[in-house]
This record gives C-alpha cells, structure tokens and sequence, in this order.
C-alpha cells in the first residue's frame, strides 16, 4: 500500500473553499472508477483557513502511477490552475508494514510493530 499525503496552500479561504467543491466530483470518480484506490481525499483543513489536507491510499506502485495518467488527475490539475493554489507539501509513504490501531475489542493498544 501506498499514502499520500499532502498540505495544499491556498490564497484565501474562498478559493479553498471553491476548489473543495469544485473537486468534488473527480474525488468521487477517483474513487469509484480508478483500480487501486482506496482512499482519494481533499478536504478543508479546519485549522487552517488557506489550507486542503489530501489523504490518498493506493493500493500499490502500479496504480499510483496510473492515476498520474488518468483523466481524473488532469481534471484536478485543471482545477487547481483556476483557484488560488499556492503550494504543495506532499509526500508518499510505502507502507510495508502495518497493523490495526486498537485490539479486537476496541482497547488501546500498548505497543506497536513489536
């Protein structure tokens, strides 16, 4: 599995605003019509009145990669360029190793990756 993730930076809250709603739509066909995708998320930061939280979960290198090629990810591009975007932190992590949050009951766990 792969994430992403990212900060987006905006030049005013409405262009944020404006680019949520605009991308809503290609979040939801990322989601729905792209092998691989598990998660495609771009949400309004409620801290941070400039800024988009992305959360992306892939299911392999592959598919990733595909998106990069995809009609969708144009379609954000092309989104981004009519707002006010202003940068781009972003990483991917390749997630090797994993293991759920809480025990089988729902306890909190005392370790992790032992």
């Amino acid at each position: 599995m792969i994430i992403v993730a990212a900060k987006l930076t905006f030049t005013s809250q409405k262009e944020r605003d404006r680019m949520v709603s605009l991308s809503t739509p290609v979040q939801q066909a990322t989601r729905d019509n792209e092998p691989g995708c598990h998660a495609y998320c771009f949400s309004a930061d409620p801290c941070d009145p400039l800024a988009v939280q992305v959360y992306e979960l892939w299911e392999d290198s592959a598919s990733l990669v595909a998106h990069f090629e995809h009609d969708n990810y144009h379609a954000m591009l092309e989104i981004s360029s009519q707002v006010g975007f202003v940068e781009s932190v972003n990483r991917a992590y390749l997630t090797d190793r994993n293991e759920p949050v809480y025990g089988p009951d729902f306890e909190k766990k005392t370790l992790f990756f032992k």
